[in-house]
């Protein structure tokens, strides 16, 4: 079990700047690689960005390539989310996610994680 949960959202005008934090439980968080999607109303879960074990790797949805970053520190058990140049189709409750899946084109789906945390909503508006 690895317990997980989202933080950092909240209001910010387009053009603006936010930065998602994951903090996740147990000693086994290196095992995992990690990924963060999100929804929207009306909407199926979307793939946002995956990171392997060691942050060695990432990938990203090409709606937020270029403008956000994945990042992890294994030794505070957390994952990063950098969000900058946010549009209003940005707006969105964040999840992020643990796989044990270790390649890449495993991480785009989210059937294949297997922890997720409650979410954060992010809401991109002037």
């Amino acid at each position: 079990q690895v317990p997980l949960v989202e933080s950092g959202g909240g209001l910010v005008q387009p053009g603006g700047s936010l930065t998602l934090s994951c903090a996740a439980s147990g000693r086994s968080f290196s095992i995992y690689a990690m990924g963060w999607f999100r929804q929207t109303p009306g909407k199926d879960r979307e793939f946002v960005a995956g990171i392997s074990r060691s942050g060695s790797s990432s990938v990203y949805a090409d709606s937020v390539k270029g403008r956000f970053t994945i990042s992890r520190d294994n030794a505070k058990n957390t994952v990063y989310l950098q969000m900058n140049s946010l549009k209003p189709e940005d707006t969105a409750i964040y999840y992020c996610a643990a796989t044990s899946y270790t390649n890449t084109w495993n991480w785009y789906a989210a059937g294949n994680y297997d922890y997720w945390g409650p979410g954060t909503q992010v809401t991109v508006s002037s």
